[in-house]
Order: C-alpha cells, then sequence, then structure tokens
C-alpha cells in the first residue's frame, strides 16, 4: 500500500488521481479540519467517475508532527509519496512553515526507515536549488547558497530535503523531484490563483522570470521513478522558463482579457512590501505584498530538465497548452 501525505493539495490530488486509476491502493493522510470535496472535485475535470474513484481512498487523520499518528499511519505502507507541506510568503507563517516542514518530514523519514519501505519520494522545491550566475539556467548541480534571497520557504524545502538525504545514508531508499511554480486548476484562491487575478484585470507585472510546470506532469515523473530502481538522485521537474509578462500575457490571451501593461520596477516592489508592512502592522491584515514576494517576483530564474527527460524519455507539456487548459476550466466555473 501507498501513504501519501499532502492529498488535497493541488499536486497531491493529481498525484492521487493517477495511483487511484493504475490500481494502486492509497492511505492518504489529511488533518482532520480538511475537506475532502476538493479531491473529488479535481478528479471530475479529467474523468467521468470522479466520485468512484475518489471513494477508494482511504483517509487518514494524521499530523506529521504527531509521531504516534505517523507510526499508525505507516501500517502495511510499502511506498511513500510525501508531497505534503506548509507553502507561504507571509511572516506570521514563518515558524509554523519551517517546524512542519522540517520535523514533520524528519517523523516521516525515521519511520519509513523503522518499518523498511521500500521506496520513499519526496517531493522537494527549484527553491531548494542554487541560483545559477549571469542569469544562467540551474540544474541538479546547481548547490544551496544561503542568501537573504532566499525565501523562508525555500530555506523550509532546503532543511527538510537534508532530512531525506540523512535518511538515505541511514538506509532509505528514497528520490528527490524539484518542480518548479505548478500550474493547475481548481485552487483559486491559492495555488491557482494567479488565473483568477488575470481575470480580475491584473494590470501590472515585474521583470522576473520562473519555471513553470503542469501538476499532471509532476504526478506522471513522480510515479515514474518511483516505478524504476532509481535511488539517491534528485530531479528537477520543469517545463519551460517564463517571464512574468508572458506568463500574464497566456493568461489573459485564453481568459479574454488585456494582458497588464505596467511594468513595475524592482526599487518600486521595495517601497510597496514596506508600505504594505506597515498597512498590515497597523490593521492586523495580512500584507498584498511581502518582501519575499518582492524579492522573487524581481529575479530571473531559470531550470533545465534535461536529467528527468533523459532518464525517463520524458516530454513535458507546454506551459502555453496547460495554461489554455486551465484557463477553460476556469471559465466553466465563474
Amino acid at each position: 500500500m501507498i501513504l501519501l501525505t499532502g492529498g488535497t493539495g493541488l499536486l497531491g490530488t493529481h498525484l492521487l488521481l493517477d495511483l487511484l486509476k493504475s490500481g494502486r491502493e492509497v492511505r492518504a493522510i489529511k488533518r482532520n479540519s480538511s475537506d475532502t470535496a476538493m479531491v473529488t472535485r479535481i478528479f471530475s475535470y479529467y474523468v467521468e467517475n470522479p466520485g468512484e474513484l475518489a471513494a477508494k481512498i482511504r483517509w487518514f487523520d494524521a499530523d506529521l508532527m504527531d509521531y504516534g499518528a505517523i507510526e499508525d499511519a505507516m501500517d502495511g505502507i510499502n511506498e511513500v509519496y510525501h508531497c505534503g507541506a506548509v507553502v507561504s510568503f507571509y511572516p506570521k507563517d514563518h515558524k509554523a512553515m519551517l517546524k512542519v516542514n522540517i520535523e514533520g518530514t524528519a517523523n516521516l523519514v525515521n519511520k519509513s526507515i523503522e518499518h523498511k519501505v521500500e521506496k520513499f519520494l519526496y517531493v522537494s522545491s527549484v527553491a531548494t536549488l542554487g541560483r545559477a550566475e549571469n542569469d544562467g539556467v540551474s540544474t541538479e548541480e546547481t548547490y544551496w547558497i544561503p542568501s537573504r534571497k532566499n525565501s523562508v520557504y525555500g530555506i523550509s524545502k532546503y532543511g527538510a530535503e537534508r532530512e531525506i538525504w540523512r535518511g538515505m545514508e541511514e538506509g532509505l531508499n528514497a528520490v528527490i523531484i524539484n518542480p518548479s511554480v505548478i500550474l493547475g486548476p481548481g485552487f483559486w484562491q491559492d495555488n491557482s490563483g494567479l488565473f483568477r487575478l488575470v481575470y480580475e484585470g491584473l494590470k501590472y507585472y515585474t521583470r522576473g522570470v520562473n519555471g513553470y510546470v503542469d501538476a499532471r506532469d509532476i504526478s506522471k515523473a513522480a510515479t515514474g521513478l518511483m516505478d524504476r530502481d532509481i535511488f539517491g538522485q534528485r530531479f528537477i521537474c520543469s517545463a519551460d522558463n517564463l517571464s512574468y509578462l508572458e506568463l500574464f500575457s497566456m493568461m489573459a490571451k485564453y481568459l479574454g482579457k488585456p494582458a497588464p501593461k505596467i511594468n513595475v520596477p524592482a526599487s518600486m516592489t521595495a517601497i510597496a512590501w514596506r508600505v504594505e508592512a506597515v498597512r498590515a502592522f497597523l490593521t492586523g491584515a495580512r500584507p498584498e505584498v511581502t518582501r519575499e514576494m518582492a524579492v522573487t517576483t524581481s529575479q530571473e530564474y531559470r531550470y533545465s530538465s534535461a536529467k528527468l527527460c533523459k532518464t525517463l524519455g520524458f516530454t513535458f507539456r507546454p506551459a502555453e497548452e496547460s495554461i489554455k487548459e486551465i484557463c477553460g476550466i476556469y471559465l466553466k466555473e465563474i
């Protein structure tokens, strides 16, 4: 049986779908407060029997910080897909994110070693990679460098990835996949929120560049790596490198909206996050822009998935194809 964490998230729902379609038995960890209705909704975008497939999931209420609950969840498990994580760029979430992402991963690694699981896949992030010099392309060999430009999310995932490497030294058969920004439908208020913002009339863009990949491709790559005798390695999973203007323009095209036209220089984003910090402090509201957001969207990050493509004979969906499909789903749901 497979144990999967993060099953109610954007990537987790797509992994659940692929695993269930292949006939695998899956026990999925969730928090008591998690809403599983989104899983069936995501399934409905791709299959005619979403409820029937969703009913096969063996949900298990557990917290990654609860060592006893993880012990119970591991009973009878021979493979683990760990894609659960706290994702946030808001300062008030930093402490919890560091604790859950690092210590929660350590707990899962320790129990996997104790239970002698056959294989463990960790969904990390390109945020754990170093940044190639002179706006070059990062690969699996571009190693982490401490920097103020690193987000706390990146630091937490780097710490978690180190727990995986530690587990490998202790006998865990593990493989790591490092996705770039995930494209997928349904989570319009958070993970898929850029589609909503563009539809609502986003006017601004920054000079930054980032990598993007369809959630379905990450799932396909993850299951492909698990089905092969591949251990002790990590693989970047990123389809295309796009500027924010290119990304927003594609979204606007397929949403029938005008593309943003106002370029915001880094100096302006630096002012914006400071003003928002003061406003948030005075009002208690969540800031619309944080320092991490401002830094990230002003940088140029490019990634190569050549290793993954060569190892698995893998072909990605072009980002524009993914964006077109997701926009179509959004327009049907609004």
